[in-house]
């Protein structure tokens, strides 16, 4: 065997730091801890105080994490690690380790980290209250800046962002029965092992251990912040009950209203969105497809199939200050995710749920991978992928995408003059189109659904902003959802992404069934 010494000199302290690190804590650790939860009668963990569960957001934000007390904050570390309570949306503790060299070691609560609105609030915090979740900050611009760049906490949400984004859509380490009418199970995140990086290091490691009624999971997260924020997922699963709808490597975000829907009343900003749309990538046909998102008034699903899914994620494409005007939300500056596979994933769906919301409070759009087959109790499942947080170029995409989309009333001037019927603008960019003349000879592919008529479809040269415009006159069954799909191509070969589209009955821009 090696001596510490002989190491030491072979692999530098940085590398002796992490093989130590290594030898200490592992994944392996986590699956037995899941495998052997799994085996055993789901139990919730302990809820917090009523009165912190009672706190109104802005009352939970008044309790503040003292950044002096952060973990690593004396050392090498460019990593640090800020913990907050269980309060408002946070029902429950976590239990936290730190894993270094020396093996694992708790990481105890301790109230004298937080500042408190007053004494009498901070009389009835409980001394072994616990921590909720744990935020990470990182040089994201200067080294001796700390800045916040990916949060846990909050049953398995994970949140990140690039080095200019501001905290926007939020990621989860499983979804179950979302958007079913059997109602969601949500399981949580209930211990987490933080493993000290080597000091220099831009890499993070954090372990995570998952519990909820239908399954249990052992994560590991590598993590690497910086213009975008990468973080390599793998995850084992192991579960207790047969589920319905398995949802994996689920997006949350937000969709108020945008381009193609109507602006609700009494609302002066142009747009309200955390995301504008989804991007699948199907290697087995080699398509990239784009969905904008909607508002609905009800609650609607789609399943959109993919033979060998190499990728998908909710996008923020719109990402000028004018397209939002809001000074304080930023949402010109929210993040965009976009899961990459790793390995064969096996054919599915991915599940697009779109919920009615009134405002920009609530996250009201869900999006995972459903594999197909059935998943039974005792099942186990191995999964990794990389999720990147940052602008939409994260997605590496090489053909030409949708930048806007519009849709209005088509029996009016400048829309068709067509009872019943609907005009819808597309504009792409981006590819090849970028080079083309704009006399070059680009046509339209367009068609619809079962139940609606493309009256006609055509592309022009958009010169205002150096695009290309695909404009659709279609006319839906007044009792049918209108559904769309379109691209366009120079000589037989696409130029763009598919652009795809489903505006239901009942929407504000359809009149409702009779």
């Amino acid at each position: 065997m090696l001596s510490a010494r002989l190491l030491m000199f072979l692999l530098g302290p940085a590398m002796l730091l992490a093989a130590n690190v290594a030898s200490a804590f592992g994944l392996e650790d986590v699956e037995q801890m899941a495998k052997a939860r799994a085996g055993k009668p789901y139990e919730a963990p302990a809820s917090a105080p009523q009165f912190l569960r009672d706190l109104s957001y802005s009352d939970y934000q008044a309790v503040r994490f003292k950044p002096e007390a952060s973990l690593w904050r004396e050392g090498r570390s460019r990593f640090q690690v800020r913990m907050f309570p269980p309060g408002s949306y946070y029902s429950h503790a976590v239990t936290l380790h730190e894993v270094d060299s020396e093996g694992v070691e708790p990481i105890n609560f301790d109230k004298a980290n937080f500042t408190y609105p007053n004494d009498a609030f901070a009389k009835r915090v409980p001394a072994d209250l616990g921590y909720a979740g744990f935020r990470l900050t990182f040089p994201m611009h200067k080294e001796t800046d700390q800045e916040q760049f990916m949060v846990f906490g909050g049953a398995s949400y994970f949140r990140g962002l690039g080095r200019d984004n501001r905290f926007g859509l939020s990621a989860r380490g499983i979804a179950i029965n979302t958007g079913l009418p059997s109602g969601e199970e949500v399981p949580s995140f209930v211990e987490f092992w933080l493993e000290r990086p080597a000091g220099g290091s831009d890499t993070m490691r954090v372990y995570a251990l998952l519990d909820g009624p239908s399954l249990t999971g052992a994560y590991r997260f590598d993590i690497h912040p910086g213009a975008s924020t990468q973080v390599d997922v793998t995850a084992r699963l192991f579960f207790r009950d047969k589920v319905e709808l398995l949802g994996l490597a689920p997006l949350t975000s937000m969709f108020y209203y945008g381009k193609n829907t109507v602006r609700p009343v009494g609302e002066w900003r142009p747009q309200v969105h955390d995301s504008d749309g989804l991007l699948i990538h199907d290697g087995g046909t080699g398509e990239w497809l784009w969905r904008p998102l909607l508002n609905p008034r009800k609650l609607r699903m789609s399943y959109l199939q993919a033979e060998d899914l190499k990728g998908f994620g909710l996008m923020q494409r719109d990402t000028r200050f004018d397209q939002f005007e809001d000074l304080e939300a930023r949402y010109d500056k929210r993040p965009s995710a976009w899961v990459e596979t790793k390995g064969d994933w096996g054919k599915g769906h991915v599940v697009l749920v779109e919920i009615p919301t009134r405002s920009e409070v609530n996250d009201n759009i869900v999006t995972f991978w459903q594999p197909d087959g059935q998943v039974k109790a005792g099942d186990e499942r191995t999964l990794q992928y990389t999720l990147s947080f940052g602008d939409p170029s994260i997605a590496k995409q090489p053909t030409a995408h949708a930048t806007q989309t519009f849709v209005g009333e088509g029996n009016r001037i400048g829309g068709g003059n067509v009872e019943g019927a609907y005009r819808l603008i597309v504009d792409f960019k981006g590819g090849e189109l970028d080079g083309l003349k704009p006399d070059a000879p680009v046509v339209s592919q367009v068609s619809g659904g079962d139940h609606v008529k493309v009256v006609e479809h055509f592309v022009e040269y958009n010169e205002p902003t150096d695009a290309w415009r695909l404009s659709m006159l279609v006319r839906p069954d007044p009792d049918a959802d209108m559904t769309l799909r379109g691209f366009l191509s120079l000589e037989g070969k696409p130029l763009t992404e598919t652009w795809t589209y489903q505006l239901p009955v009942g929407s504000d821009l359809r009149a409702p069934k009779e």
